[in-house]
């Protein structure tokens, strides 16, 4: 099944999914399925009328919409509307709030991306899952579209393992980082 993608390349849009709690209820809907205003709540210790405001908005600007699926009518149930958001930097960091909400989303990102090594690094893993996760950083040099052709074919490689979906008892769901930057000179 092809992934979905939202594309994020405009303030307004930017503005929406910036709040730390808006991303954190995107993921889990992503990650864990459906849910509803009061169980987002639950989860992430907030009430449900503020789970609610934070879904309306998300589902305003089209990161979520209601699941086919609604077992009450007291209450809805909500879906993540595409399985990956991708930041067009470009447009974005034409003015000064674009700037500022481009940071505090990828900050929220790098939160994401430090909860799962805190994960890694505390969980109970056989030898075997030790061999085979950790991570890798590679410094190459290349241009701007050099940097797209790379990140294609790597999505390409990723899109085809993602299909497997292995039924193995033994298989987990693996959080897998892919980041292009700029390399510190620090």
């Amino acid at each position: 099944m092809a992934r979905t993608l939202k594309i994020v390349d405009d303030v307004d849009s930017l503005r929406a999914i910036a709040h730390p709690l808006r991303m954190k209820m995107l993921g889990a809907l992503r990650a864990d399925g459906p849910a509803t205003a009061s169980t987002l709540g639950r989860r992430f210790g907030e009430s449900s009328g503020s789970t609610s405001y934070h879904l309306r908005q998300l589902e305003r600007f089209g990161f979520v919409v209601e699941d086919d699926e609604q077992p009450s009518r007291r209450e809805r149930r909500w879906r993540a509307a595409h399985d990956m958001t991708s930041f067009r930097t470009a447009s974005l960091y034409e003015d000064d709030t674009g700037r500022e909400l481009l940071g505090v989303a990828m900050r929220q990102v790098i939160d994401y991306l430090m909860g799962n090594i805190d994960a890694y690094l505390t969980q109970e893993l056989s030898g075997e899952w030790r061999a085979s996760l950790g991570a890798s950083d590679y410094l190459v040099r290349l241009n701007s579209d050099e940097v797209n052709a790379l990140r294609e074919e790597l999505s390409a490689v990723i899109e085809r393992y993602r299909g497997l979906q292995s039924e193995s008892p033994d298989a987990k769901t693996i959080a897998l980082h892919l980041l292009a930057l700029p390399r510190s000179e620090s």
